[in-house]
């Protein structure tokens, strides 16, 4: 375990944390001495993370991001077994992909449910032990929400909302001692990401993208970056170095994404149309198995 760590000893709740992101970050944070509740859509998953996590320290919950009521019995259950709640990481997300005037209306609904009403249900459940607490929340978004990109509206609008959901709870809580912060991450090697690379077109689209923003970056360093910024309780966490200087051009990004994408997506259009519009990745599988 790390010693001297700020973290050790707290409690830390994070969702999404069957795989990806969430799954790393919760065993990270456990080797600094945190004990992790994790929730998510996978109940044999998190088992299998839970008793991977360093000396044991902590549980999960079965739940649904969206669901209130079930998330409120998550909340209590939490502050039961763990007499408080120190740090939420509000990680849970869902993607889908493909033209939005040929995508599935359900598909397309929920990445905007999961990414923002269950962050916000997240937040809203929790935020009375961390007020008690006088604690830290960390909402996950990402580039999709500093820039636009084309095959991924709901994604792209989901996490802009929670960005945007964010920063308005940070101006509400500050007094009251809560920290709140905003990590972008770009495409991050996880379940999801893969998931949305096995269409060769849109991969080939993405892979486009100019300069940074159309590699793949390995999940440990960008997981490491949001443990520091939960560490030093940031407003904002960038899991890639150069996500950082987008925040000074963002203003000029519609722009320069609306003059370079449509000549990208009319040499593709033919290849573009038959794409899967569904949910992507092992997380978008769990989430529709829910749905039955």
């Amino acid at each position: 375990m790390s010693r001297g760590s700020t973290l050790e000893g707290r409690v830390a709740v994070v969702t999404g944390a069957a795989r990806g992101v969430g799954e790393l970050l919760a065993r990270k944070l456990s080797v600094r001495g945190v004990k992790v509740a994790l929730v998510g859509l996978e109940p044999e998953e998190l088992k299998r993370v839970s008793e991977r996590l360093y000396g044991g320290g902590g549980e999960y919950w079965h739940a649904d991001v969206t669901d209130h009521e079930a998330m409120a019995r998550v909340a209590a259950e939490v502050k039961e077994r763990f007499g408080r709640v120190d740090i939420v990481v509000a990680n849970a997300g869902v993607a889908n992909s493909g033209p939005f005037v040929d995508s599935d209306p359900e598909s397309w609904r929920r990445v905007i449910e999961v990414n923002l009403v269950g962050s916000a249900v997240t937040g809203r459940v929790f935020l009375p032990a961390l007020i008690e607490s006088r604690g830290y929340l960390l909402q996950i978004a990402s580039l999709a929400a500093i820039t636009p990109a084309p095959m991924m509206t709901a994604y792209c609008a989901s996490k802009s909302g929670v960005e945007a959901y964010a920063h308005c709870l940070r101006a509400e809580v500050g007094h009251q001692g809560v920290g709140v912060g905003v990590g972008y991450l770009s495409w991050t090697d996880t379940d999801m990401v893969r998931g949305a690379d096995k269409d060769e077109a849109l991969r080939e689209l993405r892979e486009r993208l100019p300069g940074p923003a159309g590699k793949t970056y390995p999940l440990g360093p960008a997981v490491d970056r949001l443990v520091a910024g939960i560490e030093r309780r940031s407003s904002h966490v960038y899991g890639q170095w150069w996500l950082r200087g987008t925040q000074g051009v963002r203003g000029y990004l519609p722009g320069l994404i609306g003059a370079f994408a449509p000549r990208e997506v009319r040499r593709m259009e033919s290849r573009l149309r038959g794409v899967s519009t569904g949910l992507v990745g092992a997380g978008g599988a769990a989430d529709e198995r829910r749905r039955g």
